[in-house]
């Protein structure tokens, strides 16, 4: 069987909120078979939860966030990639304040405290949302799409007009059933302009950014003094971002993803026009592992990840 994950105890992180700049604490706790990713915004008084769910994304300029009843867990992007990575299904994420940190602005670190904290197998089936036939979105000429696929595959191609950008690998294919989302993907960082930061702090945004949490750039080049951690680190990033942004849908896509000049707007837009068609598809599991395609039994067999 391929089977549901969860934790096998309390980790616990503190951090920088990337837009308040204030400090944020936050606690992973395991969770029962098919409760999903639930985030508990623990400093509000009755505390709130927010289920992982495409349908409360808010504010996808830079980040994205759930929403209910007028308060935010911003920033769950990352988190929820290497949720995603690393296999997870069902998890309590404890925090006190209105964002997840933002560590070092990948996604490594939280597979870090995952994997300190130790993953194990529950005795459910895994469920996998299966994409049965194409469904596309765009807005000019930006666009994102998703195919039916026995695996899970993501496809992305960034235009940035900057010499940095431009002297890097600009597109990138990520196929998990030959890479590692540890080892491939998981390292890439955030990335901005000196000149938008500086904008955005001057009106009380990205007021925790630094260069410890995202790489930055002025006019011409990287100022991070270590460089990159990948020859195309700004296009992979963008890939992290989406696999957190698709897993908010509540299950591991079987799909490929294919996307241009894509965000988080748009990742989140092709999962409600996805889910809006019912006809377009089905949850799944594999109670016998030679009955999953070979990419799932790769990616999500009895075997758990290595430890870091």
């Amino acid at each position: 069987m391929i089977r549901q994950r969860t934790l096998k105890s309390i980790v616990k992180a503190t951090g920088v909120g990337l837009h308040g700049g204030r400090k944020v604490t936050l606690v992973l706790r395991p969770a029962a078979p098919d409760t999903g990713i639930v985030f508990h915004r623990v400093d509000l008084d009755p505390p709130l939860t927010l289920p992982a769910d495409p349908y409360a994304v808010c504010d996808t300029r830079m980040c994205s966030g759930l929403e209910k009843n007028g308060e935010k867990v911003g920033t769950v992007e990352h988190l929820m990639s290497a949720l995603a990575g690393l296999g997870i299904d069902n998890l309590h994420v404890d925090v006190d304040a209105p964002e997840i940190p933002i560590l070092d602005g990948s996604s490594a670190p939280f597979v870090f405290l995952l994997q300190s904290a130790g993953i194990e197998e529950q005795k459910a089936p895994k469920k996998f949302l299966r994409v049965k036939k194409p469904v596309e979105y765009r807005e000019g000429d930006k666009w994102v799409r998703l195919d039916p696929y026995d695996g899970f595959s993501l496809e992305f191609s960034i235009v940035f007009d900057h010499p940095a950008i431009d002297r890097t690998a600009t597109s990138v294919k990520v196929d998990f059933a030959t890479h590692s989302y540890i080892r491939d993907v998981a390292r890439a960082r955030t990335f901005g302009f000196m000149q938008d930061v500086e904008f955005m702090q001057s009106n009380g945004l990205a007021l925790g950014g630094s260069l410890d949490n995202a790489i930055v750039m002025d006019e011409y080049r990287v100022l991070n003094a270590e460089g990159l951690r990948y020859a195309d680190e700004f296009v992979k990033h963008k890939v992290l971002d989406a696999i957190g942004d698709l897993y908010l849908c509540g299950h591991p896509l079987l799909a490929s993803y294919t996307a241009h000049k894509a965000g988080h707007a748009l990742n989140n837009q092709i999962l409600r026009v996805l889910l809006e068609d019912r006809e377009a598809w089905e949850v799944v599991s594999f109670e016998q592992p030679r009955a999953a395609p070979p990419a799932v039994v790769h990616q999500f067999g009895d075997a758990l990840p290595a430890q870091a």
